[in-house]
């Protein structure tokens, strides 16, 4: 299953397919008992959309075989034991993909000729991606985190290793020069080629970035380094070889801090776009504003969700399972803000007052 959406991944999953494109959402679960669900669901949501194919009479006899086929194949690698909040599964004629998100999503099946991608947008956003590169004399690793774990990544070619029967300790000993482990010009080498790796990286998917090692090594990144010198360092060793739950651990409080740091700077950005009537409250209002292209921040309660509909003018309430309801409005506005440049950030249940889970600052 897919995790990780990069700028170039989600331009291609954007791109136009032969019809029929199917996307398949639904809501999953991480713990005991609610996660007992998961997979007559699944079954369920599945089944929906080849019943769709099956009633579609613009689907060609040898396409619809072949999307069904997709959707059966995308069935065999969905691993719920290793569910997160939601699931979107995509397939097309000769493909197909599945995704789990970090994000809760509603049920719901898509024929079309482009895959629905918002959940997974708003399911990014809501995750604030993070690297963390562990580093060692003979290891760098690289890690791609998100909301409460890290997963090892193969991006820019790492992990990177080095054979430790270059280290020529018998010859330095000869000579009378024993430096440290992180003075030797050979890891101090190996450690240049990281920070290279690290910043195509970095410009593919920018985002934070944490190093973590023992002191001498991140001492030594200090020196020699360009991107990992301005990273977040982490004193702490043996994680080049280490576990996703050890490195999480490790970066957990970092992550936490400047969590809190960022909730604090939204709630005093929000309090003076209120003073200068630059300020958008409640799903309808800032709906409309979003989608004039007018807002530069967004703050959004982490699990706030509505159901609405269109009511001209006004999205209105409306019921879940309604034949017009908007179940996922509020991805649909995540979506539209950063499509037109705007910063999103997702906090704490309870942090936006009477904003009602949703409030942006205005460009004018």
């Amino acid at each position: 299953m897919e995790h990780a959406l990069s700028p170039a991944t989600l331009t291609e999953l954007r791109r136009p397919r032969p019809y029929p494109a199917v996307s398949v959402l639904t809501p999953t679960h991480r713990r005991e008992p609610d996660n007992a669900q998961d997979p007559v669901r699944l079954r369920n949501v599945v089944a929906e959309a080849k019943k769709q194919l099956e009633a579609d009479p613009s689907v060609t006899r040898e396409r619809r075989t072949d999307v069904v086929d997709q959707l059966e194949r995308a069935l065999k690698e969905v691993d719920l034991a290793h569910a997160e909040d939601g699931l979107a599964i995509f397939a097309a004629p000769g493909e197909h993909q599945v995704w789990s998100l970090a994000r809760t999503v509603p049920e719901r099946v898509v024929l079309s000729d482009t895959f629905l991608t918002r959940n997974l947008v708003a399911a990014q956003a809501s995750e604030r991606p993070f690297w963390v590169l562990a580093v060692s004399a003979d290891r760098v690793t690289l890690w791609n985190g998100g909301a409460e774990h890290v997963v090892e990544d193969d991006s820019g070619g790492f992990p990177l290793s080095r054979d430790r029967e270059n280290f020529d300790a018998e010859r330095q000993e000869q000579i009378g020069d024993m430096p440290s482990t992180f003075r030797d010009e050979g890891i101090r080498r190996f450690l240049r080629d990281a920070d290279t790796a690290m910043s195509a990286v970095l410009r593919e998917q920018p985002r934070p970035l944490y190093v973590t090692g023992e002191t001498a090594a991140l001492s030594a990144l200090d020196e020699i380094g360009t991107v990992t010198k301005e990273a977040a360092h982490v004193p702490h060793g043996g994680l080049a070889h280490g576990t996703p739950q050890a490195v999480w651990q490790a970066v957990r409080p970092l992550i936490s801090a400047e969590e809190k740091k960022h909730t604090d700077e939204v709630a005093r950005e929000l309090v003076t776009a209120r003073g200068r009537k630059e300020f958008a409250a409640g799903v309808d209002e800032v709906w409309q504003n979003a989608t004039e292209g007018r807002i530069r921040l967004l703050a959004v309660e982490e699990n706030y969700r509505v159901t609405v509909r269109d009511g001209g003018d006004h999205l209105v309430p409306a019921e879940s399972g309604d034949l017009d309801a908007r179940e996922d409005i509020v991805d649909e506005i995540v979506e539209q803000c950063l499509e037109t440049g705007a910063e999103v950030r997702f906090v704490p249940d309870g942090s936006l007052g009477d904003a009602k889970g949703i409030a942006g600052v205005l460009r004018y």
